[in-house]
């Protein structure tokens, strides 16, 4: 079930949809992530997308306009992992760590959510787009520190950052062809001593399937 909803949900939120606004995004998303924003064109853009030009300024007035469309799509994919892990109904050190077995899924179905982390370094940090990228994974933050206050734990902000970082990490590693990025993010997790126990960790499920356990807080 949860990996259905990530395999859904992310995609429509980023995309808007099959449409010709979606084909659109896509192929904006494909580019901007292998090549990066400096890296491509208007004219690329359009011929990628496979729409006429008068189509493609009628969703998109300019290539701004496309790329701020792109980082708030990919903010939206990476919220709806946290999301989707809190609606599974797992709780504590177990949804902590499902929040890699997750992201484990998007990546093995070839849906990494969205290079937020490249803009920044590509555009440096106080460029606009770089800012917007920053907002998106804030809201990230965000539901992954209310998923540690929930749990329990005494510094949940900081536990909360400390799995950013390492989602983040996992993101640009999987980018760069780790296809167990995700998995060795979850063995550094499971190590901090916030979320550590006796027992070993469980190893990322196929296809990235939660496979929780009673947890030993």
């Amino acid at each position: 079930m949860l990996l259905t909803a990530l395999s859904v949900g992310p995609a429509v939120s980023a995309r808007g949809g099959r449409g010709t606004r979606g084909r659109i995004l896509a192929a904006a998303e494909e580019l901007f992530a292998t090549r990066g924003i400096r890296g491509v064109g208007i004219e690329e853009l359009i011929a990628r997308s496979g729409v006429a030009k008068a189509t493609f300024y009628r969703h998109f007035r300019s290539k701004d306009a496309l790329i701020l469309a792109c980082l708030q799509g990919w903010g939206r994919a990476r919220t709806a992992i946290a999301q989707a892990v809190r609606a599974s109904g797992m709780s504590g050190r177990d949804a902590l760590l499902g929040l890699f077995d997750a992201l484990d899924g998007l990546f093995r179905q070839g849906k990494a959510p969205g290079a937020l982390e490249q803009v920044i370094i590509e555009m440096g940090p106080e460029h606009p787009f770089a800012k917007e990228a920053a907002r998106q994974l804030d809201s990230t933050l965000a539901e992954i520190e209310e998923i540690a206050a929930e749990a329990g734990l005494g510094d949940p902000e900081g536990v909360a950052c400390t799995l950013q970082a390492l989602i983040c990490g996992a993101v640009v590693a999987a980018a760069e062809g780790d296809a167990e990025a995700a998995a060795h993010a979850k063995r550094m997790a499971s190590a901090l001593p916030s979320l550590a126990s006796e027992a070993p960790p469980d190893a990322v499920g196929p296809a990235g399937s939660l496979r929780g356990r009673p947890s030993g807080d």
